[in-house]
């Protein structure tokens, strides 16, 4: 049996996420994955038992430095307020300093691997996430609505101008650059929209 080499196994992985970004996920085959991460296509079979793995393997890899990101200096003892700010300002940071990782994780969404990944235990996110929603329910600063009328209506607004960001352009196709003032502006906008 062979030895598993850390270092290979990230090289391969980083392959793979540049791969899917740039070609999709049908341009990712185990032969051009070997190829570009200087290994043999048995290899790549020491760590992962086949593609779909590998790809599962590194959507958990990317989604964990993604969660982690965002509760970067959060504290569930925060008012609400003061919380999601921590949240846009890490969410906005990563988007904008991982492209690629983003875009991986934007585009599992819409395949079936994605439904794999729900059979794995969530990390401290989703605990801290509900802390800080009930206690802010709680506390009167947020009103009660299912989870996805609580996503759209606090972090689309932030994806939004992330997106027009990266574009450098805003719907009009003029300059766009997201300032600390805009993103606190609309954050400010947004907590107004879901107080009770």
């Amino acid at each position: 049996m062979r030895i598993r080499d850390e270092n290979k196994m990230t090289t391969i992985q980083e392959k793979a996420l540049e791969m899917i970004v740039n070609e999709g996920f049908d341009g990712l085959s185990m032969q051009k994955l070997a190829r570009a991460a200087g290994v043999s296509p048995a290899t790549i079979y020491i760590y992962f038992k086949d593609r779909d793995d590998l790809i599962i393997q590194l959507y958990l890899q990317q989604r964990d430095l993604f969660f982690n990101a965002i509760i970067e200096g959060l504290n569930e003892d925060m008012d609400f307020a003061t919380a999601l700010k921590v949240q846009w300002k890490n969410r906005a940071r990563f988007a904008i300093e991982n492209p690629q990782t983003t875009h991986f994780l934007e585009h599992i969404t819409y395949t079936p691997l994605y439904n794999e990944t729900f059979k794995t235990p969530g990390p401290r996110f989703l605990t801290v996430m509900k802390s800080i929603a009930h206690k802010a329910i709680e506390n009167k600063e947020l009103a009660e609505m299912p989870f996805e009328m609580y996503w759209s209506l606090v972090f689309a607004p932030l994806y939004n101008l992330v997106r027009m960001h990266k574009l450098g352009k805003n719907m009009a196709g003029e300059p766009f650059v997201l300032t600390d003032e805009m993103l606190e502006s609309t954050l400010k906008l947004v907590l107004k929209a879901i107080k009770p």
